[in-house]
């Protein structure tokens, strides 16, 4: 861990960021993505995050993101192990940290047993699989990798993911999860390593029907046994239609912007180092961007 590169990120990324709304559908043309990126650099966030699945580099884009902004930091939220060798990973992001200094931070996740199968791996056991590619990324490359200091985080939604980034890596990256979790992780990280906290958010004046969107979106949640197994654990159990209506009160951000940012500080008072705001998947980038630069005048003046 490098205790002086973490207290660069977190002056680099402030309290609160957003993810470029993710799409399994389509792909927004990369002029739309730099036209949006400068908006949100304008608006006045300092951080912006990029998911990465097979079939999408997250390198190749926030090269270019980067490119097209001047202050403004970026991470992969996550970038994801499969889809490349973790030596190219490594040189990958070496080189934008050093094009970029203090405006990269590298998230990493372990992703699904059909990410591993799509390029003809096999998942194995989590813990061992994440744990040997952080290994290898630090194993001598020929001819040698660009060497640059940025932090890399590793996607922990459950204990022993967590256990494992507070021994190994700079921080965690948990997403979906109530403030409780953001309280457990902070315990295991320690006040020196980078929490960023992931928060789905559905900003809508019509709270009932934003509550109904955060109820599709936690069925779907519950249907993955992991994420079943960690709210469980946090004492989210009983009769599932009251357990459904308390974690959608704890997880998401819905409503106006006042009862974002209330979201926001929860997890920020929790012991997150900083809350990345997620919109709901496959909804329009365009007009995901447009609600996260409504947001800013409330959201940037929180810390």
């Amino acid at each position: 861990m490098d205790t002086t590169i973490v207290e660069v990120t977190r002056r680099a990324i402030g309290p609160v960021g957003v993810v470029l709304p993710v799409s399994l559908i389509t792909a927004p043309p990369i002029e739309l993505q730099r036209e949006s990126v400068r908006r949100l650099e304008a608006a006045g966030y300092r951080s912006a995050w990029t998911n990465e699945v097979i079939g999408k580099d997250a390198f190749t884009q926030l090269s270019v993101l980067l490119a097209a902004t001047e202050r403004m930091a970026f991470g992969t939220s996550i970038t994801n192990i499969w889809a490349r060798e973790p030596q190219t990973a490594r040189a990958a992001a070496a080189l934008l940290a050093q094009a970029y200094p203090g405006r990269f931070v590298l998230g990493l996740g372990v992703g699904y047993p059909a990410q591993a199968a799509a390029v003809g791996r096999e998942f194995g056991r989590p813990l061992t699989t994440m744990r040997e590619y952080y290994t290898r990324m630090d194993e001598p490359t020929w001819p040698p990798a660009t060497e640059a200091r940025y932090p890399r985080i590793i996607a922990a939604n459950g204990p022993k993911m967590l256990d494992l980034a507070g021994e190994i890596a700079d921080g965690a990256l948990p997403a979906g999860l109530p403030p409780e979790y953001t309280t457990e992780a902070r315990k295991v990280l320690g006040p020196d390593r980078l929490l960023v906290t992931g928060v789905t958010v559905i900003p809508d004046t019509d709270r009932d029907r934003a509550r109904a969107i955060a109820r599709d979106s936690l069925s779907a949640n519950m249907s993955h046994p992991p994420f079943a197994a960690t709210i469980a654990r946090l004492g989210y159990t009983g009769d599932p239609a009251a357990v459904g209506d308390r974690l959608i009160d704890a997880i998401y951000g819905y409503g106006d912007a006042h009862a974002i940012v209330a979201k926001v500080r929860e997890h920020l008072a929790a012991g997150a180092d900083h809350v990345m705001l997620m919109l709901p998947i496959n909804d329009d980038f365009a007009t995901g961007v447009e609600k996260f630069v409504r947001l800013a005048p409330a959201l940037t003046e929180i810390g």
